[in-house]
């Protein structure tokens, strides 16, 4: 769940498990409030393979992978640390980081070829007053998925307790993101549009701020718009179809969906430095039970699924833990992962 799984009918974007982006997390450093840490999460599922998608290892070297911040407040990116992958050689990748204002092809080069780790290693690279580590880690997104398919009939058992996935983790200086601490955060995978292999021209295919907002809210082709669009138009071209879903699903009132369909849009994550993280005010940390809120918010009424977080975060970075695959922990069907 999440963002796990959204292009239509749950499928990937663009069929490719590289692009989808199942989580976004932003928090202060826990140690050092003058920190932020940025986490991007993708590839759902990363150690299986569901039947009929496309699935490959490790990220997508056509791709751009980006952390967008608005610092004005006018839904429109203001910062942006944008991540690009090699090609796999011999099993290996590495990545570089730069940060600009959107054009991947015009940003300030902050760290370049530097190591994606493999399996449970932990590569962390260094630049300057930013900490970068990417590699397969474990899924921290808990939730009783099944649950919710059975009628909201929980059992406690926690869906994505044996996931791993592709994690992109940054640690930046909060004086990078903007002068005033209240900023809008959202995760994006932008590829060349068709016939731009050089990346001419660059096409948005996810995006991820707000937890289970293309899920919740947005049905077939609506989850490619959704996906392909901009936060600062969201309201515009999303606002009555949320308002729609929350009067189907929820019972709200007209008057009252529309109320309720404000505040979750434009979808960017509200994240203020100068304060304890603590969802859905400010910030995501990977404790924060965002499946249940989400759910609450949606279905107007109090969710408890009874899965709490899990037991392998660290208390440094990366903070994620080490994938279950390198354990030898059996991994979750495959027609089970493609059910979340």
């Amino acid at each position: 769940m999440s963002n796990h799984f959204s292009g239509p009918d749950f499928t990937f974007p663009h069929g490719d498990a590289r692009l989808d982006i199942s989580d976004l997390y932003v928090f202060p450093k826990p140690d050092d409030a003058d920190r932020t840490i940025l986490i991007m999460n993708v590839h759902p599922s990363a150690s299986m393979n569901p039947p009929g998608l496309t699935s490959a290892d490790g990220f997508a070297p056509e791709a751009v992978y980006e952390f967008r911040i608005d610092n004005d407040g006018d839904a429109v990116a203001d910062v942006v640390f944008q991540l690009r992958f090699s090609a796999q050689q011999s099993g290996a990748q590495t990545m570089s980081l730069s940060r600009g204002r959107g054009d991947p092809d015009a940003s300030e080069v902050i760290a370049s070829d530097v190591p994606v780790s493999s399996g449970a290693e932990v590569r962390i690279t260094q630049a300057g007053p930013y900490r970068l580590y990417a590699g397969t880690r474990s899924d921290p997104f808990f939730a009783d998925v099944a649950g919710v398919m059975n009628k909201l009939q929980f059992s406690g058992t926690d869906s994505l307790a044996n996931v791993d996935v592709y994690a992109i983790v940054l640690e930046v200086p909060n004086q990078t993101l903007g002068d005033h601490s209240q900023l809008g955060v959202w995760a994006t995978v932008r590829i060349p549009a068709t016939g731009t292999p050089n990346g001419t021209r660059w096409v948005q295919v996810e995006r991820a701020g707000r937890p289970e907002m293309v899920n919740f809210y947005c049905q077939g082709d609506d989850k490619v718009a959704f996906n392909a669009g901009e936060p600062a138009q969201d309201r515009t071209v999303f606002l009555a179809r949320f308002a729609h879903a929350l009067e189907h699903m929820g019972q709200y009132a007209p008057e009252q969906a529309v109320v309720v369909a404000e505040t979750l849009l434009p979808d960017m994550l509200p994240y203020d430095y100068a304060r304890p993280s603590r969802l859905p005010e400010s910030g995501r940390a990977l404790a924060d039970d965002a499946f249940d809120q989400a759910l609450s918010v949606y279905l107007q009424r109090a969710i408890d699924d009874g899965v709490g977080p899990h037991t392998d975060l660290l208390s440094e970075f990366p903070y994620l833990g080490p994938p279950h695959q390198a354990r030898g922990e059996p991994t979750p069907s495959a027609v089970a992962a493609a059910s979340h």
